[in-house]
């Protein structure tokens, strides 16, 4: 049995709307709420650092970004405390409830893993250390992510004799995945806002100015000047990914973008990006957003109605 069907069994629903039901642990606490309705406009805030995963269903959130911003299953997002979002809640039925969970971490508990990770695993002295900005923070679950979540949920709900120590290695791991997210965030962020101002950031730039030109390994790292190993082994180790697949979520974002607010036809965004096939760019697409470039544009008109 899943820890979500476990919960499950457990529940009683005694509201329609974000029915709750609560886990404490040690500096955390997991919640699940189920909510059987439509609703709009439910308010969300916490004041400890709240994640809050995607179960079933999916919701839209009003506040966290600049423009409303849907959540599916496979995706969480993280709130800073004190930081106000509202929540609607399109889809929700009584045999078919939207589900999500959220786990408030104490930020004491943030601050003491950024403190062992600048001890044990310092960043490179031209980066910034590990700290914790407030902030929401979207998280896309890789497989990795997913399977430590639905642990998570499980050692809340479990009655092992080493629950609470279990419990908070496993909390200890998703604040270091949460600063690993953000501090990639951020280096995005502020390469785009500033001069490149290490071997990193002048590599991420030439990416950017050049989202459909063949990336030639040799000729980045003499731009980030620094040995093409040591430029792929620092990319990988901030960015995630290599170079070559930085690029490509780059135009996957740009053919969201153009999804959403362009009247383009896909085949039009397509070969704009670069791509030559259509068929190659729509299986790119679903890779990164799970939909297909129609579905995607059809679902953020709906959003935007």
């Amino acid at each position: 049995m899943s820890a979500l069907s476990s919960c499950a069994a457990r529940r009683q629903p005694r509201q329609l709307i974000e029915n709750r039901v609560s886990f404490a642990g040690p500096n955390a606490e997991l919640s699940i709420y189920d909510t059987y309705m439509p609703a709009r406009q439910v308010a969300l805030s916490s004041d400890q650092v709240l994640y809050c995963g995607m179960l079933t269903g999916r919701k839209v959130m009003h506040g966290a970004t600049d423009q409303p911003r849907i959540f599916m299953p496979g995706e969480s997002f993280i709130l800073a405390p004190d930081q106000q979002v509202r929540i609607d809640f399109p889809d929700a039925r009584p045999d078919a409830p939207t589900t999500c969970m959220t786990i408030d971490i104490d930020p004491r508990r943030v601050s003491d893993v950024c403190e062992r990770l600048n001890l044990d695993l310092p960043r490179e002295r031209e980066l910034d250390p590990w700290h914790y900005v407030p902030r929401a923070l979207h998280v896309p679950h890789g497989s990795e992510t997913q399977a430590l979540i639905e642990r998570i949920m499980h050692l809340f709900t479990d009655r092992h004799p080493d629950r609470d120590a279990l419990i908070d290695l496993a909390v200890s791991e998703l604040i270091v995945r949460m600063l690993r997210t953000q501090s990639r965030e951020l280096l995005l962020l502020e390469s785009q806002l500033r001069a490149p101002r290490h071997g990193l950031d002048a590599a991420l730039q030439w990416l950017r100015n050049n989202p459909t030109a063949e990336v030639d390994g040799q000729r980045l790292a003499e731009e980030a000047c620094m040995s093409k190993a040591r430029l792929y082994r620092q990319f990988k180790r901030e960015v995630g990914c290599t170079p070559c697949e930085y690029q490509q979520q780059l135009r996957m974002q740009r053919a969201c973008q153009l999804l959403t607010a362009s009247s383009a036809s896909v085949t039009e965004i397509c070969f704009e990006l670069g791509y030559r096939s259509l068929s190659h760019f729509a299986h790119r697409f679903k890779a990164f957003t799970g939909l297909a470039p129609g579905q995607y544009r059809r679902r953020q008109l709906s959003v935007a109605s």
